[in-house]
C-alpha cells in the first residue's frame, strides 16, 4: 500500500457503512474446526466484537501492518493477540481455522495468488472469508485516477490499481481448493451532508485517495479536491438535504478447504 500510515479517525467516520459488508460476510461463515480465528488487516478492529461474539472460544488474533490501526483495534478488547505484519508475506505459527479479511486484499499486488496461498494455510475444514470493493470502474474511483492524471501527468503511474474480479472468477479460481460460495452485492449508501466538499469525497478521501494525497503539497491537493468535487456533483447529485447516494459494489467469497 502506497502512502503514510492509515488514519483511524478518518477511516472510522463511515464505520457503519464499512462494517455492514463485514457482517454480511461473517453471516456466511460456517461452523469451524478447532484453531485460531485471525482477522487479516483488521484495521481499527470494527469487526472484532462480532468475531468475538460468534467465536467466543477460539483464540482471536488481529493482524495489520498499521501500528495506528492496531492500537485502535486493541482497545476493543475483542482480540487475544495483536500482530503487526504485512499480510502479503505473513505466515501463521500454526494452521488457523478462520482467515477473515474485510476490504483489504485488493490493496495487495497479485491478491489472487495470495488468496490461494492463504487458503493453503488453513486446517482441514478451515475457512477463508474475503470481502473486497469492486468499485474501480465507478465514477467515485475513476474520477480520481482521471483527474490526477490530467492535473499531474506522470506523477501517479506507480499507484497500484484495483483488479478485483467478478464473483464468478473467484469461484472458478478457488473451487479446486474446497467448497466455495461467492457473490456480489451493491449497497446504496446515503452519505451525510458535509461542511466542506462533496459527501462522496468524504467517503473516498480516507481510502482510495490516500496514495494521491500523500505526495501532493497543499496547493496541489486543493486543485485535485476542487476538480474532484465538481465531477462528483455531476455523477452523484445532491439530495435536497445535501446528502448524496453512492451505489457501492462489493464482491464476497468463502472457501471451506478440503
Amino acid at each position: 500500500m502506497t502512502g503514510s500510515d492509515w488514519n483511524p479517525e478518518g477511516y472510522g467516520r463511515f464505520r457503519g457503512l464499512r462494517l455492514r459488508p463485514a457482517l454480511d460476510l461473517l453471516a456466511q461463515v460456517p461452523d469451524l474446526p478447532e484453531g485460531d480465528v485471525i482477522d487479516l488487516c483488521c484495521g481499527a478492529g470494527a469487526v472484532g466484537p462480532a468475531l468475538a461474539e460468534r467465536f467466543a472460544g477460539p483464540t482471536r488474533i488481529g493482524l495489520d501492518s498499521s501500528p495506528a490501526m492496531l492500537a485502535e483495534a486493541a482497545q476493543t478488547g475483542a482480540y487475544d493477540r495483536m500482530i503487526e505484519a504485512d499480510v502479503a508475506t505473513w505466515l501463521p505459527d500454526k494452521p488457523p481455522a478462520l482467515l477473515f479479511s474485510n476490504a483489504a486484499l485488493h490493496w495487495v499486488a497479485d491478491h489472487e495468488a495470495l488468496a490461494v496461498r492463504l487458503a493453503g494455510m488453513l486446517v482441514p475444514g478451515g475457512v477463508l472469508a474475503v470481502q473486497m470493493p469492486r468499485q474501480a470502474g465507478a465514477p467515485s474511483h475513476r474520477f480520481i485516477r482521471d483527474i490526477a492524471a490530467s492535473l499531474f501527468a506522470g506523477r501517479f503511474e506507480d499507484v497500484p490499481q484495483s483488479s478485483v474480479h467478478t464473483a464468478v472468477k473467484y469461484w472458478e479460481m478457488l473451487a479446486p481448493l474446497g467448497e466455495v460460495s461467492a457473490w456480489e452485492t451493491e449497497y446504496v449508501q446515503r452519505l451525510a451532508p458535509q461542511s466542506e466538499g462533496h459527501p462522496v469525497r468524504a467517503f473516498t478521501q480516507a481510502t482510495v485517495m490516500r496514495p494521491y494525497l500523500a505526495v501532493l503539497n497543499a496547493k496541489e491537493t486543493q486543485a485535485l479536491l476542487s476538480a474532484y468535487d465538481s465531477a462528483l456533483g455531476a455523477a452523484y447529485p445532491l439530495l435536497p438535504d445535501g446528502a448524496a447516494l453512492l451505489p457501492f459494489r462489493r464482491v464476497f467469497f468463502t472457501v471451506k478447504v478440503k
